[in-house]
Formats: structure tokens, C-alpha cells, sequence
């Protein structure tokens, strides 16, 4: 942060009016703001799960809806209602939007009883009702710049696009379908969230039930509808009642035919280079992405998947996932390179400059030595810390990076194995004759089971390293390689070995959805598509996020320079953009938070979860009182998370309806009225 006085700063707006801007970016939210976050107020009013939050354009309106079937709007300054929509749902409210150029007065909402509705405040009942989906509306999405126009993901794996201009009826054919993901992904697709580029409203992200975001331009795509349907008659479950109608009319997976109004060129494919993951029976984990969002700048793209990390992507400056793809000037001439074999520890390079390692600068010398101290002492988590922040002021130096990636390989919490695989890359790049560097890129290729790259990575080592290849631990790798895996489902994401010091070249490790799905019924387009996909640029991590599939995480402040995300522990945590590092945790729900919904224009922060309440969350006043809801062990609260994303999914199940009995069991302790309504909270 500038230490230059904020007052000075208020005083040059006063004179210069064309750095009121600049100025709100600088100041929206700083580290000081964040340290100083605590709980402002707690809005009560609704009777069930607080399920989606949104802010209008202004920041003077804060909606909140819920399972208990309604919207509240609020006040956010003075905490009173300001107006309460009983909406007409059957089922748990997913998603509420406010339509721009509205007035703010056009509020649509989407459910678990496969219906959009668009209401007026200033009426009693929807203005506009879409019954539509064949699915759970999970999510809807607006554009400030495009009104009278919102969009929906449902579990029917249809992107439809509405325009409240045009008069619609709902039928058999669906019409308004812009994306319908199962004419590529197969029966089982499901479309679990979107969001449109707020600075290229043409750009549509999607994220589905696979770790994989796609990014539509909706400038190519012809809203379509289904052909030919059969139709089938299919009693429904009671959330799903429309009036007094228990049958809907739905198409079987076998006979829905979509023309494929998807042209060449006209999505991009996103996912983090290790995912997804194959078991031992050649089907993948189910890792769904709960939300996906852009950053202020558009440049920016955020997903949050269930069961992993929240990855950050560049739609700009994209990169490829990386594998055994080192530059030619890292390799032997047998694999294309230009290097020659090493005769003495260091590499015949024709530039000996670029062989010489370059001393860290003071400061960071310290920070390397710090790091490698918690290293030593199997604190991985704080010694990563340490070299996130070393590297985020000094990006050149390759001790740094291969220090790191041995970290995140003795760690080997979900990611780490691929983030390590990344660090070698950086370290080979930084300095081709990094030896380490290059057994550890073999090592991580074998722990993600890459068998054919990690093969040819070791063969590529030996010949570069000749004095190393009859080495115990250039053995041991090669023998592991070439044994089969165990045919235990844990194997994939087992640790490397630690029994033998074949894991780093016999010298010192530093220096100085919950079930699979198969992929047999995706398309030769698809398969495409996954194969073009780009590399994450930043990974966050330590939060939980298995329970729901609601789970947000967002950008907090003007330039996005804080990610935030709920977790099943029910804490909110807040991590620097830039170095990665969790710098923030509070206590935010009960049970879980599943809703982070940041200000517009101040420090201010809505979130909500399982809990009945809606949180504001501001900086508070240093008079040097403790803020009982801060976690202070960050390391311990991420460890046990991910512990929590590694338990046994039938444990995950029983521990669900445990706590959905024993919340049964206090709604009915507290219906003291015989007519009491009592709202169960449903995880999505």
C-alpha cells in the first residue's frame, strides 16, 4: 500500500478531479482494511438457508433470498428491510439478479423448482414466468451494460438466454437455448454456474460438472432450440409442484436433438493442468466448478471447483499446461535440445553466463533462509508462505522456485504435485543446469501418474546429467516408473515416498461431486476443446469446498487485488492475489459459508451460508479489542480442510444427515405454534 497520507490524497481530488478514480482503485481495499475486518451486523429475517446475495449497481441495495422461498431487499447502512418478495417458488431460491437500466425495481430469481421468475416490486405477483428448464436453475447472470436481457445455468445442462422485451411461452422446443453442454458432454452434463464479462459483455464463462471453464463468445452463437422431441410423462418430487400440477412434461436424455449451434472458434477451454483426475478404472473424480466470475478488469477469470483449489485464469495471456515441454536449451540433443551433457556438475552451455547462479538480494537471502529453517522442520505450509513472498519481490531467482516445488512435493495436498511440476519449469528456465530441478520434474511426473513424460523426462536426465544416472536415487525412480501402480483408488493421490531419498537425488530437499463420471459419451469436439485447454496462472487454497455446490469465491476490491471464498468449516478466507498467501480467516456461519458478495464502492462485505443471517462485514475501529470470530491458526484451519476434501464421500454423506436431522430436531424444539412453517436447509 502507498505510504503516502490518504489525506493528502483527499485533498489532490479536491484540485484534480480526474484522479477521483485512481484514487477509489488505490483505497477501495487495502491490507490495512483487511486486517481490520470484523462483523459490522447480522440482518435477520429469512426462515431458511440464506442461499445467494446480490448488490445493485449502486451499492445502496443489498437482496438476499432463500429457502424459505423469498427475497428480502435491504438497506445495507441502516439494516432495515426495505421490501420482501414472496416469489412463488416451490424450491430453493439458487440465484437472484437485479436487470439493469431497471431502476432496480426488476429483480428475476432461479430455483430448484426448474423455474425463472421475473418480478416487479411495485407488483404482487411475477411479472414473467419461465418454466423452461428441465433442471435446477443454479445460476443467473446479468450485464450492466446489456439491460432487459439475463441469462440462467440449469441441471438440464442448458445455457438459455432470456429478453424480457419479447413475449415468451414456454414449450416442449426451449426455446432461448444459447449452449446445451449435453450435446457434447453426454446425458450426465449439468451446467452448475456463469458469468458474463463485465467489460466484453460478449464473453460468457461456463462451468459445468468437470473442472473445466468455458468461455463462449456469444457473438458466434445463434440462440437455438430442440427439434424432433419425444415426449414422456414423469411424476415429480413435491419441490417440484407447479400450482397444483405433480407431472411435468419432460424429454428423455435419449431423444433431446439440438442442432449444434456452435461454430469453430467460438469458445475457449480453461482447466489447471493436473485435472481432471483418472482412477484406476479409467473413469474421472467428479470436480464441478460452484462458481466462476471475472475480474473488474475482465482480464481475470475465477473458478471455484468442488473438492479442489480455486484456480485463477488469464483469458489474455494464455499459457499451455505444462508436461515434459522444457526449452530446447534444457535439453540433450537427443530430445531436440540444445544442451550438452554435463562433466562435472554443470552443463557445457553456450552462454557460461547464463550457468552462473547469481546471489539473492539480502533481504531475500533471509527469506530463503527462513523458509528453509520451517522446511527442515516439516512446516511446509509456512516455509511456502515464505517463498511465495520471496518470489512475489524477486521473480528471478531459481533457488527460490526449486525450494518451493520440493515444499509443495513433501506437502502434497491437492495441486501440489502439478504446482510443483510448474516451480521445476520456472527453475529450468531461470537456469538450465539446475540438476535438482530437472530429477524433480521427472519425480512429479511420475506421482501424477504421467508415466510415458516422466519416462522420457528421467532417460532425458540421465543423459544430461551422466554422473548422476547410476546414483541410488536416479535408480529407485526408474524402477518405480517402471512398476505398475496399485490398483487402490487412494493411489493417485498417494505422497511420494519418503522411505527412501529417491524423491530429491540424495542431497538436502531444499538448498541453501464426490464420485467419478465416465467420459465415454463426450464428442471428438469436446475431446478438442479439452485438449486446446489453457493452464491456471494463480492457485489459492486452504479453504473446504465439498459440501455444497453453491460455493462462491470472488474478487474483493477495485483492481481485484483479494480473492475470498466460503468453506464448509464455516470460515471465510481471504487471500493476497498476488503471492497467493491466506492472509485472512473469520468465522462467518455456524456450518458453512457458502456466499461472499463484495461492495461495489466500499469495504464492505455481505456473506452468508447455512445460517438463517445475512453478514455485513466492514473494517472496525483499533481500540485494541480482539476480534473473537478470527482464526489465528491459519495452517492448522487448511490442514484440516484438506483432510476434509480427502474423507471417504459416504463419510461426507452421513455426516450431511446427521446435521440435517439434528437441524430438524432444533426447527422443531422452536415451533412452539401449531402452525408454525419450518424451513429444512438442503445442501445443493
Amino acid at each position: 500500500m502507498d505510504k503516502a497520507n490518504i489525506l493528502r490524497h483527499l485533498r489532490e481530488r479536491e484540485i484534480n478531479d480526474s484522479i477521483n478514480r485512481s484514487l477509489h482503485r488505490k483505497w477501495h481495499v487495502t491490507d490495512t482494511l483487511i486486517n481490520r475486518l470484523g462483523l459490522e451486523k447480522e440482518l435477520e429475517g429469512h426462515q431458511g438457508c440464506v442461499n445467494c446475495l446480490e448488490w445493485n449497481s449502486e451499492g445502496q441495495i443489498l437482496a438476499s433470498a432463500s429457502d424459505d422461498f423469498q427475497v428480502i431487499l435491504w438497506n445495507p447502512f441502516t439494516y432495515k428491510k426495505i421490501h420482501k418478495i414472496n416469489t412463488g417458488h416451490h424450491g430453493n431460491i439458487f440465484s437472484v439478479k437485479f436487470l439493469p437500466c431497471s431502476n432496480d425495481r426488476i429483480v428475476v430469481t432461479g430455483a430448484g423448482d426448474c423455474q425463472t421468475l421475473v418480478h416487479d416490486i411495485n407488483e404482487r405477483g411475477p411479472i414473467s414466468i419461465c418454466t423452461c428448464p428441465m433442471g435446477r436453475v443454479k445460476r443467473l447472470a446479468t450485464s450492466p451494460n446489456v439491460p432487459h436481457i439475463y441469462w440462467s445455468a440449469a441441471e438440464d445442462g442448458v445455457i438459455r438466454q432470456y429478453d424480457i422485451r419479447s413475449p415468451h411461452c414456454c414449450s416442449l422446443e426451449g426455446a432461448g437455448m444459447l449452449v446445451y453442454l449435453k450435446s457434447h458432454l453426454g446425458s450426465n452434463a449439468e451446467a452448475k454456474c456463469l458469468a458474463i464479462n463485465p467489460c466484453r459483455p460478449e464473453l460468457l464463462a461456463v462451468g459445468a460438472n468437470d473442472p473445466f471453464v468455458r468461455l463462449y463468445d456469444r457473438r458466434m452463437i445463434k440462440v437455438t432450440c430442440m427439434t424432433t422431441p419425444t415426449l414422456t410423462v414423469q411424476p415429480t418430487g413435491d419441490a417440484e409442484v407447479v400450482g397444483n400440477n405433480r407431472f411435468r412434461t419432460l424429454l428423455t436424455d435419449e431423444v433431446m436433438e439440438v442442432a449444434d449451434n456452435l461454430p469453430v472458434g467460438c469458445v475457449q477451454y480453461f482447466v489447471a493442468g493436473h485435472l481432471p483426475v483418472k482412477n484406476p478404472n479409467n473413469k474421472y473424480k467428479c470436480i464441478p466448478a460452484t462458481y466462476v466470475t471475472f475480474g473488474p478488469d475482465g482480464v481475470d477469470l475465477l473458478v471455484n471447483l468442488g473438492g479442489e483449489q480455486i484456480y485463477l485464469f488469464d483469458i489474455l495471456r494464455q499459457s499451455s499446461p505444462k508436461s515434459f515441454n522444457l526449452p530446447k536449451y534444457a535439453l540433450p540433443k537427443e530430445y531436440g535440445g540444445s544442451a550438452k551433457p554435463c562433466t562435472n556438475g554443470y552443463a557445457q552451455h553456450v552462454d557460461s553466463a547464463e550457468s552462473k547462479k547469481k546471489p539473492l538480494p539480502a533481504d531475500i537471502e533471509d527469506l530463503k533462509l527462513s523458509a528453509n529453517t520451517l522446511f527442515d522442520g516439516g512446516e511446509y505450509s509456512r516455509a511456502i508462505r515464505i517463498y511465495n513472498e520471496a518470489i512475489m519481490k524477486f521473480s528471478q531467482g531459481s533457488l527460490l522456485y526449486g525450494n518451493r516445488a520440493a515444499a509443495y512435493m513433501k506437502r502434497n495436498w491437492n495441486g501440489d504435485m502439478y504446482a510443483a511440476l510448474r516451480d521445476c519449469h520456472t527453475t529450468l528456465n531461470l537456469d538450465p543446469n539446475h540438476v535438482k530441478a530437472f530429477f524433480r520434474l521427472a519425480r512429479c511426473l511420475y506421482e501424477l501418474d504421467w508415466r510415458e513424460e516422466a519416462k522420457q523426462c528421467l532417460e532425458a536426465f540421465k543423459i544430461r546429467f551422466p554422473e548422476h544416472a547410476t546414483s541410488h536415487a536416479c535408480k529407485a525412480l526408474e524402477k518405480d516408473i517402471s512398476t505398475p501402480r496399485s490398483s487402490s483408488p487412494e493411489t493417485k493421490n498417494s505422497k511420494p515416498r519418503t522411505d527412501t531419498p529417491s524423491s530429491d537425488l540424495e542431497f538436502s530437499d531444499v538448498e541453501e461431486d464426490l464420485d467419478f463420471v465416465s467420459q465415454s459419451q463426450i464428442t471428438n469436439r469436446e475431446s478438442a476443446w479439452r485438449e486446446k485447454a489453457f493452464d491456471y496462472e494463480k492457485r489459492f487454497y486452504g479453504h473446504c469446498n465439498t459440501t455444497t455446490d453453491i460455493k462462491e469465491a470472488n474478487f474483493f476490491g477495485s483492481n481485484g487485488q483479494y480473492i475470498m471464498a466460503g468453506s464448509d468449516d464455516g470460515s471465510i478466507y481471504f487471500w493476497e492475489r498476488e503471492s497467493t498467501n491466506n492472509v485472512r480467516i473469520l468465522k462467518g456461519d455456524s456450518s458453512i459459508v457458502n456466499c461472499l458478495q463484495p461492495h461495489p464502492s466500499s469495504c464492505l462485505l455481505a456473506s452468508s451460508g447455512i445460517d438463517t443471517t445475512v453478514r455485513l462485514w466492514s473494517p472496525q475501529p483499533e481500540d485494541g479489542k480482539l476480534n473473537d470470530r478470527e482464526v489465528l491458526d491459519r495452517d492448522n484451519a487448511a490442514s484440516m480442510n484438506q483432510r476434509r476434501m480427502k474423507t471417504d464421500p459416504f463419510d461426507v454423506v452421513m455426516r450431511n444427515m446427521r446435521f440435517r436431522l439434528i437441524n430438524q430436531i432444533d426447527q422443531l424444539d422452536e415451533a412452539t405454534d401449531e402452525g408454525l412453517r419450518t424451513y429444512n436447509c438442503r445442501t445443493s
